[in-house]
Formats: C-alpha cells, structure tokens, sequence
C-alpha cells in the first residue's frame, strides 16, 4: 500500500449476524499480510477482531495488539500475536493505536467500534491527523452512518466537506485502493509544503 505500513483497523468483538462480516474480516486480513502491511487493532482474539488478526497470522503477516489490563480477560487478549501492548485505559488504547498506524480501516462494530470511528474522524476534521480513513461496509452495514452524516450536514452542524474525511467501500480491494489513493494524496500534499 501506498504510504501505509501499518494500518488500525477498528471491529468488533463479536462476528455479527452476517457471515459477510466474518469474510470480509478475513479478506482483509490475508490482504494486509500479501502486501506486508502490519495490522494494529485492539488485541482481543474474539469476534471480528480475532478473525482478521487470525488472517493476518495464518499469511504470515505482522500483528500488533493494544489491549487495556481490564479486558485482557474479557476479550480474550492473545500473547501469542508478534506484539501485544497492554494499557492502563481506553483513552490510552486508542491514543496508542492512532500513533501505531499510518491509517485506519473501521469494519461492522458495536458501540466501541463507533466510538473509535467517531473518535479518529473527528481528529481529522480537527485537523490532528490526516492519516486516511476508509469504512468496510459489506452488505450496506454503515449505510445508516453515512445517513447521520448527510443528516448532520442537512442540520447545519457540519459543513459538506466531511464527507471527504472519509471514504466507504463496499469490498477489501476497493477499501485498500482508497487508503492507497488518500495516503498518497496526503504525501503530495506533505511534500508540496517542504
């Protein structure tokens, strides 16, 4: 990939109702290892989350986990993975997870998921980052997110321009190809400022 060595992506820790959830983790996870780039998630081995770091081992890939102390047991933390760093809170987790990865691919997920996503939009449109941010979202799973977006917008609490923070596939090639075509966007844009 373009720009990216080490991409966080942001899942479940449960694989959903639709096994399309579960092949897309899985897809994902054998591409990232094909093409060498590092997977850095929340370190759990349970639900989505074990599955595309599963992938990325069973390829011969590089993992690396950051997982709170308090969860080590519920979300199964697994050792056994090339890196596990374990924190003291969320708010740590995440800050590590952002500083790990040169950009982020958010699958279906639950409430935490949401809160990653929100999170890691929300310090682009602050300007904080401008890693790229592509949203997996097999059989229209965030079709509902992007209707708040286009809602917010419609509300007047956000100008359009957030639609651009963030782009929505339906497949792995076509969330890796638009990570790769934002990541090089972000470098002209870097190397035009030298």
């Amino acid at each position: 990939m373009t720009g990216i060595s080490s991409l966080c992506v942001f899942c479940g820790s449960r694989v959903g109702a639709d096994r399309a959830f579960a092949e897309a983790a899985e897809e994902l996870g054998r591409s990232l290892a094909e093409r060498r780039v590092r997977l850095v998630y929340g370190g759990g081995s349970i639900g989505l989350m074990g599955l595309v770091m599963g992938a990325v081992l069973d390829h011969g890939g590089q993992v690396t986990g950051v997982i709170p102390e308090f969860l080590m047991r519920r979300e199964v933390g697994n050792p056994a993975i090339t890196e596990l760093i374990v924190v003291n809170s969320m708010h740590e987790r995440k800050r590590r997870m952002f500083e790990l990865a040169d950009g982020f691919a958010i699958l279906p997920g639950g409430l935490g998921t949401l809160d990653e996503a929100i999170e890691i939009i929300t310090w682009q449109q602050l300007g904080l980052h401008g890693k790229p941010v592509g949203v997996l979202s097999p059989k229209g799973y965030w079709k509902r997110f992007e209707a708040l977006i286009e809602h917010v917008i419609a509300q007047g609490f956000a100008d359009a321009s957030i639609r651009e923070l963030f782009s929505v596939s339906n497949d792995v090639p076509s969330l890796l190809a638009g990570l790769d075509e934002r990541a090089s966007q972000q470098l002209t844009r870097s190397s035009r400022r030298l």
